[in-house]
């Protein structure tokens, strides 16, 4: 393992981590399955995946150190996902400069952007 590989990942984890305490404080505070404010206008499938997020964001943060592969595709693969969805909700409420989605969209560009670092630097070093 790299040193740049491993810093990469320390930064998703450490963002990643952020989310963790959002969405287990979201559940602690409204319950599993809250709407985030949305009411009828978020849909049961919403909900469900919003409260994935309390358990994946946390999965990707153990297998970054621990399966440095499988935790940087679920790690784009969480961040891909959050901001296409969470887009329907950001256009639906006209909310395009809120620092929660501004912020997602920060992370999603610098994941994208160095993902495939961490991958190839994580793999030359276990040649």
């Amino acid at each position: 393992m790299t040193r740049t590989s491993l810093v990469i990942r320390l930064v998703f984890a450490i963002c990643l981590l952020a989310a963790s305490v959002n969405h287990i404080v979201a559940v602690v505070q409204h319950g599993p399955l809250w709407d985030y404010g949305f009411g009828s206008r978020a849909p049961f499938a919403s909900r469900i995946y919003w409260s994935a997020l309390t358990l994946f964001d946390p999965l990707a943060i153990v297998l970054l150190f621990l399966r440095p592969r499988a935790g940087i595709v679920l790690t784009v693969l969480i961040i891909v996902s959050d901001v296409i969805h969470n887009t329907y909700y950001v256009a639906m409420a006209d909310l395009w400069t809120a620092p929660f989605y501004l912020s997602q969209v920060v992370f999603l560009v610098f994941v994208l952007a160095v993902a495939p670092l961490a991958w190839r630097k994580h793999a030359a070093a276990r040649q």
